[in-house]
């Protein structure tokens, strides 16, 4: 399934998306009370917003503003929300999304066509790695897409080696959904007890969650880990989020995700929320088209990445998105060095020896930034502090204080049960 739309000229592309937001402007103007608010509060009528140039006379919209008047946001009555769903709070409380029938259709739909460009079919049995649990959209998701695709799809949920490898023995899947990093651990496992992870029928894994590659496209220090080992087994990073309720995910070229243009209007805006030039990073701004629940309207997503216009080789003409920066209030500035999280982490994806870890942020006794890294090692050695130090000096110029604990503490500490995701990164400044 390859929509038309994503292979047409620019123009075609643009006037498509003008359209849509056309019809995005009645929407809100009969049913978003946030957005009737916010419009007469700054003198703006929703007929004069026609263009993909005049979103910008509209302010952004951000997370604390879903937090504030979260009920605003809602379009429909109560009795016609199917799902609710939270985000996963990486950066606050976490928000309430209520999705309509037509919202979960539009769901399934978006990752019906994402697992199309990760050149997934019907022929395909996927194993979900993930929740499908714990009010999480992209466990969802990613279970009615591949139902919409056709595929077969088996609901193991997250952890577990053991479960997993069981169920790749019993039901042969031929693609992982997973976290990346978890991968090392199926691997982990399956050396210790003797089984052939090169010939299980498994050719490909969309990877949620981590990066997996950097700003050149070039897998990253964890991609390059999984790939060294398991050479049967072709990596696609998938990026989402559950206010824009949309996926942009990789084809096999591996050159950034793929944007749908009929689910989503995307911007990249700097710190004064003007549009960046085409080869700097911003935070991505989206607008999502044909929600129905709780649309949202220049929505600042707290992501920093560059984007990409040029066609790709697949032959898609639409933009790509390349890797996610950091987040834009994860940004450390540590010993006169500004650097985000996923920095330390392909040091520390790099170093064999370290099982797992946990990045923690704080503010010190004269207010500026101080990085703690806990590290599990199997069994701690006086070499080890100094092969760490000395990579975070190399790439980084600072080397971040460091203690050593437990593998299976810090894996306590990484999946602690009320969350989705692995927590790897801990912020408690003031």
């Amino acid at each position: 399934m390859m929509p038309e739309i994503e292979f047409k000229s620019k123009e075609e592309i643009k006037l498509f998306q003008e359209e849509k937001l056309k019809d995005l402007m009645n929407y809100l103007s009969e049913n978003s009370k946030f957005y009737q608010d916010l419009f007469k509060k700054n003198n703006l009528t929703f007929e004069e917003i026609k263009t993909l140039e005049d979103l910008q006379k509209i302010p952004v919209t951000e997370k604390n503003d879903l937090q504030e008047k979260n009920d605003d946001f809602l379009c429909v009555p109560k009795n016609k929300i199917i799902d609710y769903i939270t985000t996963s709070g990486t950066l606050g409380d976490p928000v309430t999304f209520a999705l309509t029938d037509k919202d979960l259709d539009r769901l399934a739909y978006n990752e019906c066509i994402s697992f199309a460009c990760a050149d997934g079919s019907s022929e395909d049995i996927y194993q979900q790695m993930v929740t499908i649990d714990k009010r999480f959209m992209a466990g969802l998701a990613y279970y009615l897409g591949a139902r919409r695709l056709g595929a077969g799809i088996i609901r193991v949920g997250g952890g577990i080696p053991e479960l997993q490898w069981d169920t790749i023995k019993r039901i042969k899947p031929t693609a992982f959904i997973t976290v990346p990093s978890f991968l090392l651990k199926l691997i982990d496992y399956a050396e210790k007890n003797g089984i052939d992870y090169n010939n299980t029928g498994v050719k490909k894994a969309v990877c949620i969650g981590e990066p997996i590659r950097n700003e050149d496209f070039e897998l990253n220090q964890l991609g390059k880990r999984i790939e060294e080992k398991w050479k049967d087994l072709k990596l696609y990073s998938t990026y989402a989020s559950t206010e824009m309720a949309s996926a942009f995910t990789e084809c096999s070229a591996g050159k950034g995700g793929h944007h749908h243009p009929e689910l989503i209007i995307v911007e990249f805006l700097d710190e004064n929320n003007n549009p960046v030039n085409k080869n700097e990073a911003g935070e991505l701004t989206v607008t999502t088209l044909g929600v129905e629940g709780m649309p949202l309207l220049r929505f600042k997503t707290g992501d920093v990445m560059k984007h990409y216009t040029d066609e790709c080789t697949c032959g898609r003409t639409t933009m790509r998105l390349g890797p996610v920066l950091g987040r834009k209030k994860q940004m450390i500035k540590y010993k006169g060095t500004t650097l985000y999280p996923s920095s330390l982490y392909d040091i520390l994806d790099d170093i064999e020896e370290v099982e797992n870890y946990i990045v923690e942020v704080y503010t010190n006794d004269i207010g500026t930034d101080e990085i703690v890294i806990y590290i599990g090692v199997k069994k701690v050695m006086l070499k080890h502090e100094k092969i760490l130090k000395d990579r975070f000096r190399a790439k980084l110029r600072v080397a971040p204080k460091i203690v050593f604990e437990n593998p299976k503490i810090i894996a306590q500490k990484l999946f602690p049960e009320t969350s989705r995701k692995p927590i790897k990164f801990v912020d408690k400044r003031k």
